[in-house]
């Protein structure tokens, strides 16, 4: 479906027929189902009048470019695979002890990131990104305001947060991140004292556990100077639409889980605020044996 809908999308009728018209109408009860069409509408927001495959810009040239691309991309995903994990040696996967994941020297390291606020919900909170000074970090900053919208529905405002943008192969696949040769994360940081939570985002089975997310707390001491902060992964814990799970289990560090990793800060304090970011890596910590911080029990213990 999605190679249909890529070519559909490059496909050029430019004579005076209107057999693209007819193509459309006749594909469009398929296309309603896919991604391209979603039912959901933010409250008080217009619904749209046309589908978003109706938008589409048609051209053959694109199609065969766009198409071009994805298998390079394809043929370089390959030679990886078969050169090892990751692309690297099995030697030296086996032995890495320390990987960096996002640095921040470019325009382009920013553009892998994501932020918002609860101004997506209707709040008056506002963050904003950009490098830091001589391009050696990013600065996350902006105000955080806990005013609730008057809608009637929402209870809790104040928040921001930043996450990263999830990793896509070749013909739009997601791609995972593979971290089960490490035990913890590892940041340089600087902030202003405010603390933040790190979340782990995943990609669940089942659709009931969309909204499942790991995650600790991240405590900066503010002042001019930088840290290093680890969190082991141990460390991290199961929540659901911002509650805390009875059923804890560690995080999944092989390539079924991973989708982005994100900062959330919501401490319910009115206020600006500032995180300085110089790279998120991964540490292997082979003095740190803990399996899991949390009791893990069954629930269904037979009587």
């Amino acid at each position: 479906m999605a190679l249909a809908v890529m070519l559909l999308n490059g496909a050029s009728f430019r004579s005076g027929c209107c057999r693209h018209k007819v193509l459309l109408s006749s594909l469009g009860p398929l296309l309603s189902n896919s991604k391209l069409y979603s039912s959901y509408r933010r409250p008080g927001a217009e619904p749209e009048k046309k589908l978003s495959w109706q938008n589409a810009d048609f051209s053959f040239k694109k199609s065969i470019d766009h198409l071009k691309t994805q298998l390079s991309l394809l043929k370089k995903e390959t030679q990886d695979y078969l050169k090892g994990p990751g692309g690297n040696p099995l030697s030296r996967h086996l032995l890495e002890q320390t990987r960096v994941l996002w640095q921040f020297r470019s325009q382009e390291d920013l553009n892998k990131w994501v932020i918002s606020s609860d101004v997506e919900i209707g709040g008056k909170s506002e963050v904003y990104i950009k490098l830091g000074r001589n391009n050696q970090a990013a600065l996350l900053y902006g105000t955080l305001n806990t005013e609730v919208p008057r809608d009637g529905e929402t209870k809790y405002s104040g928040y921001c947060t930043m996450r990263s943008r999830p990793e896509v192969g070749s013909f739009n696949r997601k791609k995972y991140y593979d971290w089960s040769n490490f035990n913890s994360l590892y940041l340089r940081v600087r902030g202003d004292g405010r603390p933040w939570m790190v979340n782990i985002y995943t990609d669940p089975y089942f659709s009931h556990q969309k909204d499942d997310l790991y995650s600790y707390f991240m405590f900066t001491r503010g002042g001019p100077y930088w840290e290093e902060i680890t969190i082991p992964f141990s460390k991290f814990f199961l929540s659901s639409r911002g509650r805390v799970q009875d059923n804890q289990h560690p995080v999944w560090l092989d390539k079924a889980s991973f989708l982005t990793l994100g900062f959330t800060i919501g401490d319910k304090v009115d206020g600006p605020f500032q995180l300085e970011i110089d790279f998120i890596g991964l540490l292997n910590d082979r003095a740190h044996k803990e399996k899991f911080a949390y009791e893990a029990y069954d629930k269904n213990t037979p009587v």
